[in-house]
């Protein structure tokens, strides 16, 4: 190994944009029972059907719907009370 190196000329990775990063989640049963099934039909690992679902949301900039919303509140509400 060289006791230097010079990275004046390099350039930034272009991949870099692409990269994922980690996160868990809490997934209800029923949502991952799905994605478990539609792994098993598809040969796609559920992990790779869940971030490809949520890039298609990112990408069609889909939004939940205000009944979704308002179920959510409530659970909040009702879990903040207890």
């Amino acid at each position: 190994m060289k006791d230097h190196y010079d990275f004046s000329q390099s350039i930034t990775n272009p991949y870099f944009k692409d990269l994922q990063e980690s996160v868990t989640l809490q997934l209800k049963e029923d949502v991952l029972n799905y994605f478990t099934q539609l792994s098993e039909e598809t040969g796609i690992p559920f992990q790779s059907l869940i971030i490809l679902y949520l890039q298609d949301c990112v990408q069609q900039q889909r939004k939940l719907n205000g009944r979704v919303l308002n179920l959510w509140k409530r659970v909040i509400i009702n879990k903040c009370k207890s």
